[in-house]
C-alpha cells in the first residue's frame, strides 16, 4: 500500500509538472518568445543618405555626403608580442604626434576589447590600413564606412569652405547645426531606415538577416539662390577689407530687390565646415552669422527712414530746408556733426547726401509737435519697414537690405530667402507687403542716386561707368559698456546701395564690424567696398533688366519667371 501510495503521489506530481509545462509551452508561448526577443533583438537605425546643396545654377556642389572610414582596433585580440608593431603602424597611419601618439600606444597595450583609433580618415589612410591587413603587418584592426558631410567648394579665405556661415555644418549624429543645414534638416536628412536584428550578450550579431520595420525616405537636395562665383568674389573682397581695417569681421549680402532672392551671403572670416570640431574648440564665435543674428547700430543709413517718415506724413519735402548748426542741444545731451562744423541752411536731400546729423535731428523733430509724438511717428515708420527691436536702435544687416529693397523696387517689402528649390520643386516666394507707393519709392531711389553723385568723395568711390548706382553710408561708434561711453577708435562701417543697367537690379548691404582706427584716415571706405562688390555682381550675374521687372501689390515677381 505504501508503494501504491508513493506511485500515486509521483503520478500526481508528474501530471502537475506536465500541466505546468504545457501551460508555459502552449499557453505562454507567445509571451515567452516576446521576452526572449526583447533580450536579443534591437532596433537598428540607419540614417538615410543626406541630400546635397547646390548653388542657383544647380551645378556647383556646396555640400554633399561622402563615405569615410572609421578606423577601429580590438587590442584584446592583438598578441602581446605584436602590440608594439601595431601601435607604431597605427601612429604612422593617422599621423599622431606627441601626447596623442603616446595615448594611442597606451590604448593598444591596455588590452581593451574595442578602441576607436580615428574617425573619418582619408581615402589614402584607408588604403594604408587595407595594405597592412593584406600584408599581415596589421592585426586586430578594421574599417567601418561612415557617411560624412563634405563641403567641397573652397571659400574666399584660407582654410574655409564657401558660404560656411550661411550653410552651417552637420554633426557626427547627422544633425544640421546652424544655417541652411539646421533650418532644412527635415528635408535634407529624410527619415532613417529602421530594422530589427538579433545580437548576443556581448553585442555580436547572431544573424545577418534583419527585419525591416520602416524603409525610411532618402534626403532631398536643395538648390539655393546664391551664385557660387559671386559668393567667392564677395568673400575674397571682404577678407581684404576686414584685414585692412583690423576688423572683427566684414560681411555683405546681395539681394534681388524684386524677388527677395539672396544672391550672395558672405562673412569673413569664415571657417571650414567639415572641420567644425576644431572650430568649436578654437573659435566657436565663427559659427554665429552676423548678417542675420547680430544686431548693431547702423549709423547714418537710417537717415533714409527719417526722410521717409517726413515724406509720408507731409512734415517736409526733399526740397525743404533746415539749419545745420554743427551742434544741437537736446534733452539728455548734445548732437554733433562728424566734423563739428556748421554748414548752414541745407535741403533735405543734401542733408542726407552729406550725412549731417544735426540736420537729420531737426528733420526728425519736425515729424510731430513734440519730441514724444515725433519719436512715435518715426518708430511707426521703422516698424512698417520691417524693424521692431525693443531698443529701437539696433538692427540686423538683413533687415537693412530688406527695408532698402522696398525703397527701390516700387514700394513692396519682400521676404529675403536663400532656397530656390527643394526636392526638385520650385519654391514660391512669400507674398510681399506694400509699404509705400510706387511714386514714393521713385523719390527715394532718386535720393539714393543724389547721395552718390552730389558728394565728390562718394562719386569717386562709388560710381561705376555704364551702371545706375545709388546708396547711403553709415558710420557708428561702438559702445564700451565697461567704460560707459562710445569708443573713439572702434566703428561699425555700413553702406547699403543698388546697382543695375537701367535701374536698381541688385541691392547690396556692406558692414565692416568693429573696424579699428581713425575715422578720418580709413584704409578703405564702406562705399568703396560696395563699388567692388557691385562691379563683381554686374560682371557675374545674368539677371533680367530692371525695365523687365514688374511688381504687384502683395507679391514681387521677376517678369518671365515661374
Amino acid at each position: 500500500m505504501r508503494l501504491v501510495a508513493l506511485i500515486a503521489i509521483f503520478c500526481l506530481l508528474s501530471v502537475a509538472l506536465i500541466g505546468r509545462l504545457a501551460y508555459w509551452q502552449l499557453g505562454q508561448r507567445d509571451r515567452l518568445l516576446g521576452l526572449a526577443r526583447s533580450q536579443l533583438e534591437r532596433t537598428v537605425i540607419e540614417p538615410s543618405e543626406r541630400g546635397s546643396i547646390y548653388d542657383r545654377t544647380g551645378t556647383v556642389v556646396l555640400a554633399t555626403t561622402v563615405s569615410r572610414d572609421l578606423l577601429w582596433a580590438t587590442p584584446s585580440e592583438i598578441p602581446d608580442a605584436r602590440r608594439g608593431n601595431v601601435a607604431d603602424a597605427l601612429i604612422g597611419i593617422v599621423g599622431a604626434k606627441g601626447s596623442d601618439a603616446e595615448q594611442l600606444r597606451a590604448s593598444v597595450f591596455d588590452g581593451r576589447p574595442y578602441l576607436v583609433v580615428a574617425r573619418e580618415i582619408t581615402p589614402a589612410q584607408s588604403e594604408l590600413v587595407r595594405a597592412g591587413l593584406h600584408g599581415g603587418s596589421l592585426v586586430g584592426v578594421g574599417l567601418d564606412p561612415t557617411p560624412v558631410r563634405s563641403f567641397p567648394t573652397a571659400g574666399g579665405g584660407p582654410g574655409t569652405s564657401l558660404a560656411s556661415q550661411l550653410l552651417g555644418f552637420v554633426d557626427s549624429a547627422g544633425n544640421g547645426r546652424y544655417g541652411v543645414e539646421q533650418r532644412w534638416q527635415a528635408v535634407l536628412a529624410g527619415t532613417p531606415r529602421r530594422s530589427l536584428a538579433q545580437f548576443d550578450a556581448i553585442g555580436r550579431p547572431i544573424s545577418a538577416t534583419q527585419q525591416v520595420t520602416d524603409p525610411g525616405t532618402p534626403g532631398a537636395d536643395l538648390q539655393l539662390t546664391i551664385d557660387a562665383s559671386l559668393q567667392l568674389k564677395f568673400e575674397q573682397e571682404l577678407l581684404a577689407s576686414g584685414t585692412a581695417h583690423q576688423a572683427a569681421f566684414a560681411s555683405a549680402v546681395a539681394m534681388d530687390p524684386y524677388t527677395g532672392e539672396i544672391l550672395a551671403w558672405a562673412t569673413s572670416p569664415g571657417y571650414e565646415a567639415a572641420d567644425y570640431r576644431t572650430v568649436a574648440d578654437s573659435d566657436p564665435n565663427r559659427f554665429s552669422d552676423p548678417i542675420v543674428s547680430q544686431v548693431y547700430e547702423p549709423g547714418s543709413v537710417f537717415k533714409m527712414f527719417t526722410t521717409l517718415a517726413g515724406l509720408e506724413t507731409g512734415a517736409f519735402t526733399l526740397k525743404s530746408r533746415f539749419n545745420d548748426t554743427g551742434e544741437l542741444a537736446v534733452a539728455g545731451g548734445r548732437i554733433f556733426d562728424a566734423d563739428h562744423k556748421a554748414r548752414g541752411v541745407m535741403s533735405v536731400e543734401d542733408i542726407v547726401a552729406f550725412s549731417r546729423n544735426v540736420g537729420a535731428a531737426r528733420m526728425a523733430m519736425k515729424l510731430g509737435p513734440d519730441i514724444r509724438s515725433a519719436a512715435a511717428i518715426l518708430y511707426e515708420t521703422w516698424q512698417a519697414m520691417g524693424f521692431g527691436r525693443s531698443t529701437g536702435v539696433a538692427v540686423t544687416q538683413l533687415q537693412l537690405v530688406q527695408a532698402y529693397a522696398a525703397m527701390v523696387n516700387g514700394g513692396v517689402l519682400v521676404t529675403p530667402h536663400v532656397v530656390r528649390m527643394a526636392a526638385g520643386d520650385q519654391l514660391e516666394p512669400a507674398p510681399g507687403r506694400r509699404v509705400m507707393s510706387d511714386a514714393r519709392s521713385s523719390q527715394l531711389t532718386a535720393l539714393l542716386r543724389h547721395v552718390v553723385t552730389t558728394v565728390p568723395s562718394y562719386a569717386r568711390g562709388t560710381l561705376i561707368a555704364g551702371e545706375d548706382v545709388g546708396g547711403k553710408t553709415g558710420t557708428a561708434q561702438i559702445w564700451d559698456s565697461a567704460a560707459g561711453q562710445y569708443m573713439s577708435d572702434h566703428f561699425n562701417l555700413s553702406f547699403v546701395g543698388f546697382v543695375g543697367k537701367d535701374g536698381p537690379r541688385v541691392l547690396i548691404a556692406v558692414r565692416i564690424g568693429d573696424a579699428v582706427g581713425s575715422i578720418s584716415a580709413l584704409p578703405v571706405n564702406s562705399h568703396e567696398v560696395f563699388r567692388r562688390l557691385a562691379q563683381d555682381a554686374m560682371d557675374t550675374l545674368d539677371l533680367p533688366a530692371a525695365s523687365e521687372v514688374a511688381l504687384e501689390d502683395g507679391a514681387a515677381q521677376a517678369a518671365g519667371r515661374p
